[in-house]
């Protein structure tokens, strides 16, 4: 039986970009099969570093270029840019089950199938650019999502909020603008790959936030006062100029934080 934080460490580290998609659900069907040990695995979680393949190159994300859809060389830096997005959610899914190892059963069951849909939706896109004469890697990108994720690698609740709850929020917001753009150049494969993501991301956005709510009653903090709290300490990050309020209420958001956050 093996060791789910083993498992989680492995997919996490791995850089072989093949290995680890191969990796990520190999440990999902051991989790979904019940053959796993949750043992603590003691590794110095500051020490780890993310596994990444040498390509693409990381720039700030001033320095990432505008892409033209009009284009196919344009659209497929578009499609890139998801593509990486994805990626990093590969890593911050196994990052969350590797480094907070004191939760219950069901919180690792629920994370691992976002691991899974994150790998699905990472190897979508990965198959749309490679049917643009393109693949992953060919394209700057940027690792914004992931310096959040060291920012909050030493308090699960402000993980919870932050990388679910506003960072990949944010996609819940600008996603079906993204989807009418891809539509109005008839790219039906991308539309569809987007259209997928949108409807599990909810459910991904969920699960953050059913986890986020369990550690505020644990911890006994109102959980709309605390996510304004923390929305406030990570603004320059969490403002956006338009909420997707009825994707957020299907993913738990209160209206009390909706209104909030049409507020800032």
């Amino acid at each position: 039986m093996d060791n789910l934080f083993y498992l989680a460490h492995q997919c996490l580290t791995e850089s072989n970009l093949d290995k680890k998609l191969l990796l990520s659900v190999d440990a999902v069907k051991n989790i979904f099969d019940d053959d796993i040990s949750l043992d603590s695995y003691a590794v110095d979680a500051k020490q780890v570093i993310p596994g990444r393949p040498e390509k693409p190159v990381l720039i700030t994300p001033k320095g990432v270029p505008g892409r033209n859809i009009q284009t196919l060389e344009g659209r497929a830096a578009m499609v890139h840019s998801f593509a990486h997005i994805e990626f990093t959610a590969i890593n911050l899914v196994w990052d969350l089950i590797f480094r907070f190892q004191n939760m219950p059963k069901e919180f690792y069951v629920d994370w691992a199938r976002v691991a899974a849909e994150e790998t699905k939706h990472f190897k979508l896109l990965r198959d749309n650019l490679i049917s643009m004469d393109y693949d992953y890697g060919d394209f700057p990108a940027h690792d914004g999502l992931w310096t959040i994720a060291e920012q909050t690698q030493h308090d699960i609740l402000l993980r919870l909020a932050v990388v679910p709850r506003i960072m990949e929020a944010r996609g819940l917001d600008v996603t079906p603008n993204l989807i009418e753009r891809f539509r109005q150049i008839k790219d039906d494969k991308t539309v569809s790959i987007l259209e997928l993501i949108l409807e599990e991301e909810i459910g991904h956005v969920s699960i953050g936030t059913k986890w986020y709510r369990y550690l505020c009653e644990k911890t006994g903090h109102n959980p709309d006062e605390k996510f304004r709290e923390i929305v406030d300490e990570f603004l320059p990050v969490a403002k956006t100029k338009k909420i997707n309020h009825q994707a957020r209420l299907l993913a738990g958001f209160s209206q009390a934080e909706l209104d909030y956050l049409s507020a800032i």
